[in-house]
């Protein structure tokens, strides 16, 4: 039998739902364990507390993935799957493409895989869910009717688990799908994509800056595939500014645009966006709407208060460009900037900018991202509204 068995009192968290036991809160192992194995998670005083796959090379030395005493793998991971696809198109009923696993937050350590319509990517960041991946395959394969199945990993989180990055296809091929959000289309191709191919993330919150668009002049920064910027030509925004620095992702917005039939006045710019900011800045030009979405600024800890500083000056930018009494939508992808430290940055953007704020709404990740609410870790988005105004 393979077994973890916890130091005295590090079951404390494990039995408020958090599912990761690090390195340091191991008192010994039992058993022949290699890396990917499930095991048996004791407490300091020989309680049964969980199953978990096991990974020496991490500091997340066990994942777990269930607390029943008797389980069979491959029935666990396939029916976790299930549970996974009927809350999303319970959640989203006229949809094809969303994420259909997010990792721990639907009890699927380390795997997350996003549906585009009979295509599955995944990205695995877990040894054991790489050593049970050909469940995975079938399950998608014989129950969800896949055409194409690959990883799109992002090396980083691969090799903290110790884990090679080379990218595998598993069924069909990598090209090209038309998808839509509910109410706008895109094309994703997965030759060129960031990421698993879209950002499902930002669905919800897309929808919603959308309602605030018609007969505005909007700017939609970090723009990506578009998505902000499409909603809100969608709700009948007078004219929209893409800025973006990938050339391609420009090329992809004006693709998106053509796709959806859409014919309001529009601008694109390939640029970094803080030199596009100031730019603007010096022009004094202003936007009824702005909207910044830009990547994650903090990878680690260490990069806290390097990142602060940059999301400060951009929010800071974003603001003096903002009409009087107009609005600016912010976000922050960074999972190591929690809620207090993203409005504390807001704030202080703010103070630099000589703006008064009103804070209309927050919000965090769509809803096919959910988040466990003992498990901080599964809350990365930050999503503000504010309306912004002068002294």
């Amino acid at each position: 039998m393979k077994k973890v068995i916890l130091k005295k009192n590090e079951d404390r968290r494990i039995k408020k739902g958090h599912l990761w036991i690090f390195s340091n809160e191991i008192s010994k192992t039992e058993g022949d364990i290699q890396n990917g194995d499930l095991v048996e998670v004791y407490d300091s005083t020989q309680n049964f507390l969980a199953h978990g796959f096991y990974n020496a090379n991490s500091l997340i030395a066990v994942r777990i993935i269930s607390t029943k005493k008797e389980i069979q793998i491959e029935n666990l991971l396939a029916e976790r799957l299930n549970q996974a696809y009927q809350l999303r198109k319970t959640i989203y009923t006229n949809r094809n493409s969303f994420r259909l696993v997010f990792s721990e937050s639907d009890f699927l350590p380390g795997l997350i895989i996003d549906k585009y319509n009979n295509t599955f990517v995944l990205q695995v960041y877990s040894f054991g869910m790489e050593k049970n991946i050909e469940v995975i395959i079938n399950t998608l394969k014989e129950k969800f009717n896949a055409e194409n199945i690959f990883t799109k990993h992002d090396a980083y989180f691969r090799k903290l688990e110790g884990l090679d990055d080379e990218d595998k296809i598993y069924l069909g091929s990598k090209s090209v799908e038309l998808i839509d959000d509910g109410l706008i289309k895109y094309k994703v191709d997965f030759n060129l994509s960031q990421k698993t191919g879209f950002f499902f993330d930002q669905c919800d919150n897309r929808e919603f800056f959308g309602k605030f668009c018609k007969d505005k002049i909007v700017l939609d920064c970090f723009c990506n595939s578009g998505g902000f910027g499409l909603h809100a030509i969608n709700n009948k925004a007078n004219e929209v500014t893409f800025v973006d620095s990938s050339s391609d992702e420009i090329e992809n917005v004006k693709n998106n645009f053509a796709l959806n039939n859409f014919t309001t006045k529009t601008k694109y710019f390939v640029s970094d966006v803080f030199d596009f900011l100031v730019n603007q800045v010096s022009q004094n030009q202003k936007y009824d709407i702005v909207n910044i979405d830009p990547p994650a600024f903090a990878k680690s800890r260490k990069s806290i208060p390097t990142a602060i500083k940059g999301y400060e000056k951009l929010n800071k930018l974003a603001m003096l460009i903002t009409k009087d009494d107009g609005f600016l939508f912010t976000s922050s992808c960074s999972h190591h900037i929690n809620d207090e430290d993203f409005l504390s940055i807001i704030k202080n953007a703010a103070i630099k900018a000589n703006k008064k704020i009103q804070l209309l709404h927050f919000n965090h990740a769509s809803m096919d991202h959910p988040i466990l609410p003992f498990m901080p870790e599964t809350l990365y988005l930050k999503f503000a509204m504010l309306k912004v105004s002068s002294e």
